[in-house]
C-alpha cells in the first residue's frame, strides 16, 4: 500500500509535467537531488525520504494554469507572469487537508518553493528560516535541474555555469547553508543527473 502511495504522489507530479516543456525525468531528478541536499543538512533519513516522496507535486498547481499560459512560446507578458505565480497556491489548495506526513510536506514545497531567502520570491514573499526546510531545499534542485536541462525554448546550461549561479545567489535567492550542502555533493547530484538523463540529453 505505501508502495503504491507513493506511486501515485509521483505520477500526480508527472501529471502536471505534461502541462509544460517539462519531462517526467525532471521530477525524478529534483526528487532525488532534494533528499541528498536534506541528508547533507542533517534532517535524517525519514525527512529526506518523505521529501523525495512529496517533492515531484511541487508544480502540480501547473494543472491550473491556462493552456494560454502554459504553452506560450516566447517570454510571458507581466500579467501572464503573475498568472503564472498562481500555480504555487493552486498546487497548495490541492495538497492541503490531510494529516499524512508526506501531503503535509507536499503542500509545504508546492506552496514555497518560490519563496527567496532575502524575501523577494512569491507567494508571500517569507524571508529566511520563514520558509519551510523542505521549500528552500527544493528550490535550489529545481533551479539546478531548470538551467541544466534542455528545453524548446533554451540551450542547457553547463553544470559549472549554473553551479555559480546557485553560488552568486547564497543569502539572496537560496539558503546559503544548503547551497554549501549543495556544492558538498555535487559528485552525488551529478550521478542522478546521469542515472535519469532525459531520452534526448542523454
Amino acid at each position: 500500500m505505501e508502495d503504491a502511495h507513493h506511486e501515485i504522489i509521483y505520477r500526480l507530479g508527472r501529471a502536471a509535467e505534461y502541462r509544460d516543456n517539462e519531462t517526467g525525468n525532471h521530477v525524478k531528478r529534483v526528487s532525488y537531488y532534494s533528499e541528498k541536499i536534506a541528508l547533507k543538512a542533517g534532517l535524517g533519513k525519514n525527512k529526506a525520504h518523505m521529501i523525495r516522496i512529496a517533492s515531484p507535486m511541487h508544480d502540480v498547481g501547473k494543472i491550473g494554469i491556462s493552456d494560454e499560459i502554459m504553452l506560450k512560446p516566447g517570454k510571458l507578458s507581466d500579467d501572464e507572469y503573475f498568472e503564472m505565480q498562481r500555480h504555487v497556491e493552486i498546487g497548495a489548495e490541492i495538497l492541503e487537508g490531510h494529516d499524512s506526513e508526506v501531503l503535509r510536506i507536499a503542500y509545504e514545497i508546492a506552496l514555497t518553493h518560490h519563496e527567496k531567502y532575502n524575501g523577494k520570491g512569491y507567494p508571500k514573499g517569507l524571508m529566511g528560516e520563514d520558509i519551510p526546510i523542505s521549500g528552500r531545499i527544493v528550490a535550489i534542485a529545481d533551479v539546478f535541474d531548470a538551467l541544466t536541462s534542455e528545453r524548446p525554448y533554451k540551450k542547457a546550461w553547463s553544470v559549472e555555469k549554473a553551479v555559480h549561479l546557485i553560488e552568486s545567489e547564497k543569502g539572496e535567492h537560496f539558503d546559503p547553508y544548503l547551497v554549501e550542502c549543495f556544492i558538498a555533493i555535487l559528485p552525488q547530484i551529478l550521478e542522478i543527473k546521469a542515472a535519469y538523463a532525459d531520452a534526448d540529453n542523454a
